[in-house]
């Protein structure tokens, strides 16, 4: 353990029986802004951490940002408290969409190593601090494992989105913990007074976004169609020059359009299908993207395109503002601050990630978009069935993305991508329940969905038996 930066992340605590009181101020409002006094919480001590970790082989390379995947981590932390109580929070893993420089200069396994280690790091330094809200820790917390992150990889440059992914299971098991502690089961209960507003929503049905990579055919996005699905994301910024991307990029957008264009859904105003495109940064400039923009008008398919995410290299901080169509935060919004300079910049709507950037840190995400009027959707990271439950907490609970009626969004690509999908939800006690499988494209979240918060608070047999000596 590197002691340095342990002494910084507790230095901003004072930890003893008293609990943690941020320094110099008094503690009876160490919590203020997140809990009011009159809502007192128990005072939370962690005294054991633990975490293990799966491989998850992927059914065929799956590719973006130029890059492709062949398998997918699962993190698992685990948490014990004073009391004897214990949480188990999970997370995946994404390499390669939080920081593609450290994808590409080591090996695939080197590089989730290297983010286990910041999962690791983290619970090392949990030991012994006591807490009274998961949300009070996350601010420090991640900024302590970003520093010490461009340590170990060796990258100062390194995407902060690499330590908040690598937070996602730690940051996940100190809300189980609370909720524990606290004698919470459901979700709305979970969330703090300060962010109602923000989670006010109760959508009877969530629209599932299946994920379109590079080497799915038109003949499947067809099918996709077919069964229901009808606000997909396509994935452009394909590998090669700037040239031969946005070549192959129009080829893509043609052939996708050939296949779509003459569907209709009721749930759009328009009736027609929603086009909405990934490039993750892959272009460069602002020429090479209207480009893109002026083939879609010249082939009509312009007018369908609802949301484009993150076209531009996050590093270029281009301002977007003269863009013509909706676009997108999603990697570049790692943080609440850094989403107000996106939405400075021209963005208008932001993709949250509370299975990449961890709940505590999408929560104040999600109010400094919608405090500014942006609208939010929720984005998959091609997770494991269990998280794909915290992200439907949070879709069903955001007002509708424009366009749509009284519905909420999801991505959820997991069923598309890992070989064992159907092992792995059997993992969930409750996966025969009704709103756990997507039905003509729409998960089902109505009354029994939020009484049962998803599943999301039940004891999971398959990862209990991991630590069952602890």
């Amino acid at each position: 353990m590197n002691n340095c930066n342990r002494r910084n992340f507790i230095k901003k605590f004072v930890i003893g029986a008293g609990g943690v009181v941020m320094a110099g101020l008094p503690e009876k409002n160490s919590f203020a802004g997140v809990q009011s006094i009159h809502q007192i919480k128990k005072r939370i001590k962690i005294t054991f951490t633990d975490s293990d970790f799966e491989r998850e082989p992927l059914l065929q390379p799956f590719g973006f940002k130029g890059g492709y995947l062949s398998e997918l981590w699962q993190t698992i932390s685990y948490l014990k408290a004073e009391s004897g109580r214990h949480s188990i929070g999970l997370g995946t893993q994404s390499v390669l969409w939080s920081d593609s420089s450290i994808f590409s200069s080591c090996s695939e396994s080197g590089g989730n190593a290297l983010m286990y280690a910041l999962t690791e790091q983290a619970l090392q330094w949990l030991k012994n601090v006591t807490f009274e809200s998961p949300i009070d820790l996350i601010d420090q917390l991640y900024a302590d494992i970003y520093e010490y992150g461009k340590t170990v990889t060796r990258h100062p440059d390194l995407r902060k989105t690499f330590a908040l992914n690598a937070l996602v299971s730690v940051d996940n098991a100190l809300w189980l913990l609370y909720a524990g502690e606290n004698g919470i089961r459901n979700f709305d209960k979970l969330i703090p007074q300060e962010f109602h507003s923000t989670f006010s929503e109760k959508h009877e049905k969530l629209a599932a976004i299946p994920l379109i990579s590079y080497n799915v055919s038109p003949t499947e996005i067809k099918k996709e169609a077919d069964a229901g699905y009808f606000f997909m994301k396509i994935k452009i910024g394909q590998p090669g020059t700037q040239v031969e991307m946005l070549e192959k990029d129009k080829q893509r957008l043609y052939e996708i359009h050939t296949v779509l264009k003459d569907i209709r859904t009721p749930y759009t105003h328009n009736g027609r299908l929603p086009y909405y495109f990934d490039a993750n940064g892959r272009y460069e400039s602002k020429d090479t993207f209207n480009r893109f923009l002026d083939y879609a008008e010249k082939i009509k398919a312009f007018d369908q395109i609802v949301l484009i995410e993150e076209p531009f290299p996050e590093e270029e901080e281009i301002d977007v503002s003269d863009i013509p169509v909706r676009l997108a935060a999603d990697e570049s919004a790692h943080t609440d601050k850094d989403t107000i300079e996106r939405i400075q910049m021209g963005y208008k709507a932001v993709a949250l990630k509370p299975i990449a950037k961890t709940l505590s840190m999408t929560m104040k995400i999600a109010k400094a978009a919608t405090d500014r009027n942006i609208p939010c959707f929720c984005a998959d990271l091609t997770v494991n069935p269990v998280l794909v439950e915290w992200n439907k907490n949070i879709a069903a609970r955001l007002k509708s993305f424009p366009g749509l009626d009284h519905v909420g969004l999801v991505e959820s690509n997991g069923h598309q991508n890992y070989a064992n999908w159907d092992v792995m939800g059997t993992y969930l006690p409750q996966y025969k329940a009704s709103w756990v499988k997507v039905n003509n494209g729409f998960y089902n979240t109505g009354k029994d969905y939020y009484k049962q918060s998803g599943g999301i608070f039940d004891p999971i047999p398959h990862y209990e038996k991991m630590f069952a000596n602890k």
